[in-house]
């Protein structure tokens, strides 16, 4: 990949985000404080370009409605073990699983394999989680929404055919690096697919990223809905475990009659 760090800029803070995020909902920062269980003046604070600690920003994620990590990411702050992929390996088997999940699988076996993951016994972390992707300094839209997908633990590879399966958004892995260092702009198709693929209302995540809407996008289909559900499930995973499930869904998807409509 190209050097991030040659065109790399401040990241603006935390605050920035966030009060486009207030603006959109019409939030204040007192409603905000008394559903987080903190201070006014220390949302304030944030909005006036405060950093805040680990604690508050996964206060705010609970009253926001957010998944922790993607406000860590959002305040470019380090995310805690906790909140990480288990296994930065794990991104090969969840990467194989894809095609047949979304595009292959019917409801029924879609729903019987994200049992059979929540089943799964949870590991113990052998590495930290690091993604050397982008770091977490940058201050664009792209680096927010990319790193994002990357604690998905969704690898180059793994984001492009995500992102060509369930979007209509189809570009290179090196398009999405790109995107996250600011040398290829966001667009409002592409910001809408973005949120389809993480899980955010679109008009929310446009909204962070300071980008118009050409239109308001639809539901998604249950098959995005619920492999976005996996790879969800997913991140607690070890490789071998990923790989386990990518093989299970290959032998569902071999008993699946040739023309049978995911659904």
């Amino acid at each position: 990949m190209p050097d991030a760090q040659a065109h790399e800029p401040l990241h603006p803070g935390f605050g920035v985000p966030l009060g486009r995020l207030l603006r959109h909902r019409g939030l204040t920062a007192g409603t905000l404080a008394s559903r987080a269980g903190s201070e006014p003046a220390e949302i304030t604070a944030l909005l006036a370009g405060g950093t805040p600690d680990a604690g508050l920003l996964r206060h705010l994620a609970a009253a926001l409605g957010y998944h922790a990590v993607d406000l860590f990411v959002l305040a470019g702050a380090p995310v805690p073990e906790d909140l990480a992929p288990l296994d930065a390996e794990a991104h090969n088997g969840v990467r194989q699983m894809i095609y047949d999940v979304a595009m292959r699988l019917p409801a029924d076996d879609r729903r019987e394999l994200l049992l059979a993951a929540r089943s799964l016994p949870q590991t113990e972390r052998t590495a930290p989680f690091d993604p050397p992707w982008l770091p977490a300094s940058m201050g664009n839209p792209g680096n927010w929404i990319i790193r994002m997908l990357r604690y998905r633990n969704l690898g180059p590879t793994g984001l492009m055919h995500f992102m060509a399966l369930l979007t209509p958004t189809c570009l290179s892995a090196s398009t999405y690096f790109m995107i996250g260092v600011e040398r290829v702009a966001l667009s409002s198709r592409r910001v809408a697919d973005f949120a389809l693929a993480l899980d955010i209302d679109a008009l929310e995540l446009a909204a962070i990223a300071d980008i118009v809407l050409d239109e308001s996008p639809p539901p998604p289909p249950q098959r995005v809905v619920d492999t976005r559900e996996l790879l969800w499930e997913a991140r607690r995973l070890s490789a071998g475990q990923t790989r386990q499930l990518a093989e299970t869904a290959r032998a569902m998807a071999e008993d699946v009659p040739p023309g049978a409509p995911a659904g």
